[in-house]
């Protein structure tokens, strides 16, 4: 696994409030976790048993950031996918896309996220960049689509979002990991689960843009560090106008 891609989507989740978060990673991992990110728990994903105990406490789970492509990685999806229940969420992003694009993995009972790239999604649907036929295919897939790119957009039931934030400054490795990420910590926050994954892709491009105004490159890291700032902001505007 790379480690890197899973403890940038956990950071997501931990700053975003999501309370309680746990990474499933290769032992390997846990100390490169644990010094940039204390607030997180660590699971040691060769520990099956453990991990399918562990599995029913979550009411989200995010898999595919750092994955790999491998037997293990597949094992992994596979024990997942099958794992899950009905009042769970389920959100696959990277690896995990390329995994379930081949085909031969279970549909999970939960209900299920994709956020792909524009690679990743031609991968798992066969599509470019055609906003109906994009729409079908995710009614096909019984899923939500998050397209991530430079004005991501949400394929969700009968509604199609686009994002009207982003910069190019935000173009880094990493950034699709902590979106996925924020995505996880905000679903079960909103009233539905679709304001909270679309809440989670407006606040980070927006905070994107922000940084860039003073930033050539900004870093998927400091988008996670600025996002408790914003959240506070926004919910306070919102309070006040009842």
């Amino acid at each position: 696994m790379y480690g890197g891609a899973g403890i940038l989507a956990a950071q997501g989740a931990v700053y975003s409030g999501a309370g309680l978060v746990t990474l499933a990673s290769d032992p390997v991992n846990r100390s490169a976790l644990h010094a940039r990110l204390p607030e997180c728990m660590f699971l040691d994903w060769t520990n099956h048993g453990l991990l399918l105990e562990r599995l029913s406490q979550f009411d989200t789970i995010l898999i595919g950031p750092g994955l790999g492509l491998d037997g293990v990685a597949y094992t992994l999806m596979e024990m997942v996918l099958s794992g899950v229940s009905a009042s769970q969420n389920v959100i696959i992003d990277g690896d995990g896309i390329t995994l379930y694009a081949k085909g031969d993995l279970p549909r999970p009972d939960a209900s299920l996220y994709f956020t792909p790239h524009a690679g990743e999604w031609e991968r798992l649907s066969g599509l470019t960049d055609d906003c109906e036929t994009n729409l079908e295919k995710a009614k096909e897939l019984g899923a939500t689509v998050i397209l991530k790119g430079h004005r991501t957009r949400v394929f969700a039931e009968d509604e199609v979002w686009q994002n009207m934030y982003g910069s190019s400054a935000m173009a880094t490795g990493g950034m699709g990991d902590t979106l996925a990420g924020i995505i996880a910590g905000l679903m079960k926050q909103a009233a539905e689960p679709i304001e909270g994954v679309l809440a989670a892709v407006f606040f980070h491009s927006y905070i994107g843009d922000i940084l860039a105004k003073k930033r050539f490159v900004v870093l998927p890291s400091q988008i996670a560090t600025e996002l408790p700032i914003y959240l506070k902001i926004f919910s306070e505007m919102s309070e006040s106008a009842y």
